[in-house]
């Protein structure tokens, strides 16, 4: 006997219920929703620590490349491949110490950071720019929107580097916005990664300038 008490079902309340007791198919289904909404946020989780192993066992091979000769032979008669070694980027204020490779494509990016092979080599005269990752990858750009002016960068290629220094503070466009990959008439370096983390909405940019030169290889 019901309960006269107890609130009544509604109308949806107890077609579910009818549907649970009548129809067994209709628990199966649950079930199944149930386990691929499960194994969807397990691989949802796990997929960003799949990319950072994968991109730490890369960088072991990648920072062998980046130090053999043959690579410092292509690197002096600019025959970098996409995906080969191209320069070591460090900045200390946000403990990036990492290879970035030639080109941006999705598969050189795996490597965490790219060059755009559009703009000029690392520390040469013009606006040299590099794309990295902020939460897959290794996420080398993670923290890029924590530098401050003062804050320096450095970059060792095969036959050298340099340090530039952040002249203005990390800003926001819009991701169609591409002048900022503009040449300059100085030597300018500008980092480029998704905004927000996890978005592809916009682009935070790092933009410094050359202070000085590191002697060669």
């Amino acid at each position: 006997m019901a309960d006269p008490q107890a609130p009544p079902k509604s109308d949806g309340a107890n077609f579910l219920l009818e549907a649970f007791r009548t129809r067994p198919w209709a628990k199966r289904a649950v079930s199944v929703l149930s386990a691929l909404l499960l194994i969807g946020g397990v691989a949802m989780l796990a997929y960003p620590f799949a990319t950072n192993l994968y991109q730490n066992r890369l960088q072991d091979k990648l920072s062998k490349q980046l130090a053999s000769p043959l690579l410092k032979q292509k690197y002096r008669n600019r025959a970098l491949a996409v995906g080969d070694s191209l320069t070591r980027i460090k900045i200390p204020a946000i403990n990036v110490d990492v290879v970035v490779v030639e080109g941006i494509t999705p598969t050189a990016l795996r490597a965490g950071a790219g060059h755009y092979p559009q703009t000029p080599l690392p520390c040469e005269k013009g606006n040299v720019a590099i794309a990295g990752h902020r939460t897959t990858y290794g996420k080398p750009f993670a923290d890029i929107d924590q530098l401050r002016v003062g804050d320096q960068i450095e970059l060792d290629t095969p036959v050298g580097g340099c340090i530039y220094e952040l002249k203005r503070p990390p800003f926001v466009v819009d991701k169609s916005d591409l002048s900022v990959l503009n040449s300059t008439p100085d030597q300018t370096l500008t980092l480029t990664s998704c905004h927000p983390k996890g978005s592809a909405a916009k682009r935070i940019i790092v933009k410094a300038v050359w202070v000085k030169g590191l002697q060669g290889a």
